[in-house]
């Protein structure tokens, strides 16, 4: 290095919230599981003292931690509970992130055909009489005229198939595509009325896959049924290039 090159810059210092580092601290020793679920905290003073911050910063700490699904409070206690986040509001936090980051419908769809037939094929293997019958339900329900209800019912059908693997990472690798799959979903069957049976059709049959064990024609049956979903879509006009919309 000459006298005439300055030297490398260095980087600036992150300096974070000191609630946002006792939210850490708290995220850290539940995931690493030495606060169990249905632990209790304790008080907010206590807290306080521990961390050596003000009371408000550890009540700012708990109310993200509360919002990330970690802690929760018992009705009537005035102490805060260790928790576990639902699927749910985990998949709603992937579809938003998904959105943010413009993925498209073929992204969706892409991703479900790689996903679903594998889940299909485990939940043919480990299903029990419990997932047959809330699938069962759900495919009763299925034809349904207004379309905000057929979307609602297809999707529901992908989550329920996805209980049945009895796999926690195939549950949540598949509900946030799904979350984003079904505005799109509902404009497809407005648009094309007769889709409708042949989800109903498609349903059923890998429902009998299902009840018989046989993971191979679930996997046929499921792999139909995704392929039926582009052609809706090409059908009803929907450019699969379009973004997705987040979840309401």
């Amino acid at each position: 290095m000459n006298d005439t090159t300055p030297p490398p810059a260095f980087e600036p210092v992150r300096i974070e919230r000191a609630y946002r580092k006792v939210a850490d601290a708290l995220a850290a020793r539940i995931t690493r599981r030495e606060l169990a679920e249905g632990d209790r905290l304790p008080s907010e003073l206590e807290l306080a003292r521990q961390f050596a911050v003000h009371r408000s910063t550890v009540r700012e700490a708990m109310r993200e931690a509360e919002s990330a699904g970690l802690l929760r409070r018992e009705r009537g206690s005035r102490l805060m509970m260790v928790s576990r986040p639902e699927r749910d509001t985990v998949a709603d936090g992937v579809s938003r992130a998904m959105a943010l980051h413009d993925v498209t419908l073929r992204d969706v769809w892409e991703g479900l055909t790689i996903l679903e037939q594998p889940i299909a094929e485990v939940a043919a293997r480990r299903r029990k009489a419990a997932d047959l019958a809330a699938l069962s339900a759900i495919v009763e329900r299925a034809g349904v005229r207004d379309p905000q209800l057929a979307a609602d019912q297809a999707a529901e059908f992908f989550v329920a198939l996805g209980e049945a693997t009895h796999n926690p990472v195939l549950m949540l690798g598949h509900q946030p595509l799904l979350q984003l799959l079904a505005p799109s979903l509902r404009t497809m069957l407005d648009a094309v009325p007769q889709a409708r049976a042949r989800i109903s059709s498609a349903q059923r049959r890998i429902l009998e896959a299902l009840r018989a064990g046989d993971a191979a024609q679930a996997q046929v049956w499921t792999a139909k049924h995704i392929r039926d979903f582009r052609r809706g879509f090409e059908l009803a006009g929907i450019e699969l290039a379009s973004p997705v919309n987040p979840p309401r």
